[in-house]
């Protein structure tokens, strides 16, 4: 049954359009991700699908009978508390419960952060019924336990969806197929067989695919352009007697050019940092209490050091955006110290934006107090994807991923050597993600990160501190794989504050006693001491090089191995390269060497090669 037709939808911006003769069926069972840049319509497209806003062009028909719950990027809750904001009694609090609003049951709707308001208008969603749903940015703000049940509730559901997320296990999970906005046009991916994987995954081939046609068609072009410019240019007795309609045809060859890409080269993040020193940032003993005196961290100590790549994970209300305010500084803590080294520079990336006044144009923001921006500061907007009339644009204006990304600006152009990253996934499309998920790889300081995206965790942190939700805060071993193997292997009926039943005792799983005294000395959280005599971000730093070093000499084997295969006959090179291969082979067997030597010293300190 189709529930949605959506045909040649069209809409603009003040002074760009951002798409045209986009079209969409929507049936029962269909599982639809929309994806695209930030700023290509995504969310100006699913308003229009629901109904929320007109099309400049195209029409929008509705099964008869049809229900479709929206749930919008920023959603208004009525006035009341969040219980009569969800209703249906029993089921409405189930709901806020999986979302991790429990504890915010009776309170007014009007005093909720946006997080909270976007969890509150989704449960208040998943309990009706509805025979489509159009989702925008539904993962934001929930903890990885509301995550996975959302998404398995979703790849349950038998209406018809269509959803906007940069979450790419949820992408890859639920749907089935995917629309991709790109350049002001539709194209919908969806596999040939039900074996053949996702709509997500469908899209990335094809994806791959119409890039590599791209490049063809204009090798092809080129090669055409040049054979006309040749001919075009043969000497004046024989151009006087060329046939007008080839030379009109071989000037429009010479004279097209491909389509602009969707952004000009890649985004510029690498903006320099400052130099940092031996000393990072160390937590003796840190608690902290909100001063009506609710605690939210137990005493706990820790030390970040150059170079470590850390994640922190727990439920909603845990204390992880305070945590990293107390790392940053913006919070003081209510026991213990934090000791700074002298050289950090902590750039903060805030998922609230609260650095952002919206009602400064992108330009005035990155130029802050020089009044105008500089040719450099020109230059940084382009590399960050604001082109021509977008310098100009007002914050207010901007996409909730273009704001991200010009918030991801303003912090790095300060050049911190110790980046601090608040849900840093929140709206920014799935291509931002992958070219800051490449930066923070090589870049030298420390990061500590706050994601619920498990991709991202698993590509940018090596070890995780997880908080229970009771104030206790620990250490856990293999990044967030080995966390969320070892939530797997503990899970048990209270999944969501990570308690078993232990002798007819509820107790948190793993975590030390809130009586236990903090360590005394500052360490690797709760990382033993073992015979080595290297710290885990020291080993790890030199197993990274190793691995790099590792498949440097390997490919410059390659190379050489490939120019050996193509010598021929000629017995000098022949042998001179025989004699480099065997140099560059001793150069693999020392890397690979040095690889498995520091892989198994690493295992002694139980860290996850």
């Amino acid at each position: 049954m189709i529930l949605i037709d959506a045909q040649g939808l069209a809409a603009s911006r003040p002074n760009r359009p951002l798409f045209a003769d986009v079209s969409i069926t929507l049936s029962d069972g269909d599982r639809v991700g929309v994806v695209g840049l930030n700023g290509s319509g995504k969310s100006t497209l699913l308003r229009m699908i629901s109904g929320d806003l007109e099309p400049d062009v195209g029409v929008v028909r509705r099964g008869r009978g049809a229900r479709v719950g929206m749930l919008a990027q920023l959603p208004v809750l009525p006035s009341g508390t969040v219980r009569d904001a969800v209703g249906e009694g029993w089921r409405g609090e189930a709901m806020l419960d999986r979302l991790g609003m429990s504890p915010l049951l009776d309170s007014p709707t009007d005093q909720l952060s946006g997080g909270q308001r976007k969890r509150v208008a989704l449960a208040a969603l998943l309990v009706r019924d509805w025979e489509a749903l159009i989702l925008d940015e539904p993962t934001n703000h929930l903890d990885l336990d509301a995550i996975a049940y959302l998404e398995e509730w979703l790849a349950n559901y038998v209406g018809g969806l269509l959803l906007v997320t940069h979450d790419r296990h949820v992408l890859d999970r639920v749907t089935t197929k995917v629309l991709e906005i790109d350049r002001g046009r539709g194209y919908l991916h969806q596999p040939a067989g039900w074996h053949e994987g996702s709509g997500y995954a469908a899209y990335l081939a094809a994806r791959i695919e119409r890039e590599e046609q791209a490049a063809t068609a204009e090798q092809a072009r080129r090669n055409l352009a040049r054979h006309e410019l040749a001919w075009l240019r043969r000497g004046a007795p024989a151009r006087s007697t060329k046939p007008k309609a080839r030379v009109d045809t071989a000037r429009a060859i010479v004279d097209q050019r491909p389509q602009a890409a969707a952004r000009s080269g890649e985004l510029g993040l690498s903006l320099g940092t400052r130099r940092l020193g031996s000393k990072g940032i160390e937590l003796h003993g840190v608690g902290f209490a909100w001063p009506d005196g609710a605690p939210v961290l137990a005493p706990f100590d820790h030390v970040l050091e150059p170079g470590d790549r850390l994640g922190i994970v727990g439920p909603n209300g845990a204390g992880k955006s305070t945590l990293l305010d107390l790392i940053a500084g913006r919070l003081e803590p209510t026991l213990g110290r934090v000791v700074r080294g002298r050289t950090v520079q902590a750039g903060y990336y805030d998922q609230l934006g609260r650095d952002l006044d919206v009602t400064e144009r992108v330009r005035d923001a990155v130029a802050g107090d020089k009044g105008a921006p500089s040719i450099e500061d020109i230059g940084l907007m382009r590399r960050f994807w604001f082109d021509g009339d977008a310098q100009f644009a007002p914050i207010s204006t901007l996409s909730g991923g273009e704001r991200r990304r010009l918030q991801l600006l303003l912090t790095l152009i300060e050049q911190p050597n110790v980046l601090l990253l608040d849900e840093p996934t929140n709206d920014l499309d799935l291509d931002t993600l992958r070219a800051l998920e490449e930066f923070l790889d090589d870049w030298p300081g420390i990061v500590v990160v706050v994601s619920h995206d498990r991709v991202f965790l698993d590509r940018t942190v090596t070890e995780v501190l997880a908080l229970d939700g009771a104030g206790r805060a620990r250490v856990v071993r293999g990044g967030v794989a080995g966390w969320l193997a070892e939530r797997a292997a503990n899970s048990g009926p209270n999944i969501r504050t990570g308690t078993v039943d232990v002798a007819g005792q509820r107790r948190p799983v793993g975590l030390r006693s809130a009586s236990q005294p903090p360590t005394g000395t500052p360490g690797r959280g709760a990382i033993p001491q073992t015979s080595s005599s290297k710290s885990p971000s020291t080993m790890r730093r030199q197993l990274g090089a190793a691995e790099r070093d590792l498949e440097r000499t390997t490919q410059a084997r390659d190379i050489v191995a490939d120019d050996l295969a193509a010598a021929g006959g000629d017995h000098a090179l022949l042998a001179r390269l025989s004699e480099s291969l065997a140099r560059a082979q001793a150069a693999v067997d020392a890397a690979e060497h040095r690889w498995f030597v520091l892989a198994a010293e690493a295992e002694t300190l139980g860290l996850v090669v």
